[in-house]
């Protein structure tokens, strides 16, 4: 029973549409790290690890990357007509969308409220606490990340 469960946990953790979106997604983080340190926009080895694993926002978009070479290598393994790749293509739509869409209009209005409620806050209107303003993409920031995970998902699919 154990090696049935072990031989299991071995093809999961091998398994190249498993590694083709960890690799994106971390590909896509590092390089999005390497261009914050370029531009000075991390001062702390603490800053530096947050950017590494859990920054949202900025070029290129890890979620992008993720969904668009979980659907390249799923299209590649599994076909174009199979269901899995619907599946895999709505996923990646909604993905999209969303951080194009609704995750950039929330961090354009919390960044608003956020000035607003400063405001009040100087002149004793109010106390106020910042929200969080949650990063979402431009559009070339998304393209760049789908670009980035379909090359390779593309890889994992051939190699």
């Amino acid at each position: 029973m154990f090696t049935a469960v072990g031989e299991q946990l071995k093809s999961l953790l091998f398994n190249p549409v498993l590694l083709a979106c960890l690799s994106s997604w971390f590909c896509a983080q590092f390089i999005k790290t390497v261009l914050s340190v370029l531009y000075g926009r991390i001062h702390s080895l603490t800053e530096l690890m947050e950017s590494l694993i859990w920054k949202t926002g900025g070029l290129p978009s890890s979620h992008s990357a993720l969904v668009s070479s979980l659907a390249t290598t799923i299209a590649f393994r599994n076909g174009l007509d199979s269901d899995i790749f619907i599946l895999a293509l709505c996923f990646f739509m909604v993905t999209i969308r969303d951080a194009v869409g609704v995750r950039r209009s929330s961090g354009i209005q919390a960044r608003k409220i956020n000035e607003i409620g400063r405001s009040l806050k100087e002149h004793d209107i109010t106390d106020y606490e910042v929200i969080k303003e949650v990063n979402g993409h431009t559009p070339m920031e998304v393209t760049i990340g789908c670009l980035l995970g379909f090359f390779i998902g593309l890889a994992y699919s051939l190699f």
